[in-house]
């Protein structure tokens, strides 16, 4: 089944269970995050996890549509933490509404998408609620990790891909998982189906650092707003680790205010391509793309459908979804 049906039925599904419900101070917030056009690529997971498992997709779409509430509730708070004006192009929830209401909406959102795992019975309900709150919990630690290394330069590569694992990638490799448990899966294709999808998810955050500064204007999102949060992500770290004395002191300095300014991003994305930082970033998001299709190897299903998935983290990659 192609990846547009996938999503296509998904938004089906999610137009159908945003039925109107009051108050609409409460809920016009989360269906105007729900609505914002995005690449779906986690209920995609969901769903396509459980058609390559031999399951119908119509038996996940309530799990595929709770990964996308708290994907989105985590957002709405990532947003609010990080003062971001912009997400998909439109105004933030806190700026179209207040704090108050993204912290509350985002709270419901949680709730909801908890309550949504409700509809699925015994064995199945306990395995997709124990994933669910152990990410949940996971995707918390990765935030709280982002922030704190805001306020400090005694951050190396490797702790940022353990912060980006928790914050990013869990949830896409839960995603897949959650397809397999309704398929009833076996344990084996079910753990190699989530490494898949943690190293694809680390491999798409690394995308995603390098996509905010040396991508297109149009990416949706602030134009290097990482630059300007100070954002310590690979791009940075790696830099600092290779820079002569005075050019590390020069970076640590430019990230030492969030002043916007066209000169720090420019002064910094210099000190990025002096270092060669966009090919180095390029080999890391290669080696973990690699290694998550290593995983598809050892699932039980047929070459067809690990074509499926091979196909799926090119596409990825390449931002062609």
């Amino acid at each position: 089944m192609e990846l547009n049906i996938y999503k296509t039925k998904f938004l089906d599904h999610l137009k159908m269970r945003l039925l109107k419900k009051k108050p609409e101070a409460l809920y016009n917030p989360i269906y105007y995050i729900l609505n914002l056009e995005g690449k779906r690529i986690r209920p995609i997971l969901t769903l396509m996890s459980c058609d390559l498992f031999g399951e119908k997709i119509e038996n996940a779409l309530d799990a595929a549509l709770a990964v996308e509430m708290f994907h989105n509730f985590s957002l709405i708070h990532d947003d609010i933490m990080d003062a971001a004006p912009l997400r998909r192009g439109q105004k933030t929830v806190h700026e179209k509404w207040s704090l108050n209401t993204g912290i509350l909406s985002g709270d419901a959102l949680l709730v909801w998408a908890k309550q949504l795992l409700e509809s699925y019975e015994g064995k199945t309900y306990k395995s997709l609620n124990m994933l669910f709150t152990k990410t949940a919990l996971e995707v918390c630690e990765g935030q709280q990790y982002d922030f704190d290394f805001e306020t400090t330069f005694d951050v190396n590569v490797g702790q940022y891909i353990k912060m980006i694992t928790l914050k990013t990638a869990v949830l896409v490799a839960a995603s897949l998982m959650f397809g397999a448990i309704i398929a009833s899966a076996s344990q084996k294709d079910a753990e190699h189906i989530y490494a898949y999808g943690l190293n694809l998810g680390i491999a798409f955050q690394l995308q995603d650092d390098y996509l905010d500064v040396f991508g297109d204007e149009n990416f949706g999102k602030q134009k290097a707003g990482d630059i300007i949060e100070n954002k310590k992500t690979f791009l940075f770290l790696k830099t600092l680790e290779l820079a002569s004395k005075n050019d590390r002191e020069k970076l640590i300095d430019l990230y030492s205010t969030k002043e916007f300014s066209e000169n720090k991003m420019n002064e910094v994305t210099q000190l990025f391509n002096k270092y060669k930082i966009p090919q180095l970033i390029g080999e890391e998001i290669q080696k973990f793309t690699s290694k998550s299709i290593l995983h598809i190897n050892n699932l039980s299903i047929k070459k067809n459908k690990k074509e499926v998935l091979k196909d799926f983290a090119k596409h990825l990659m390449e931002r062609k979804i």
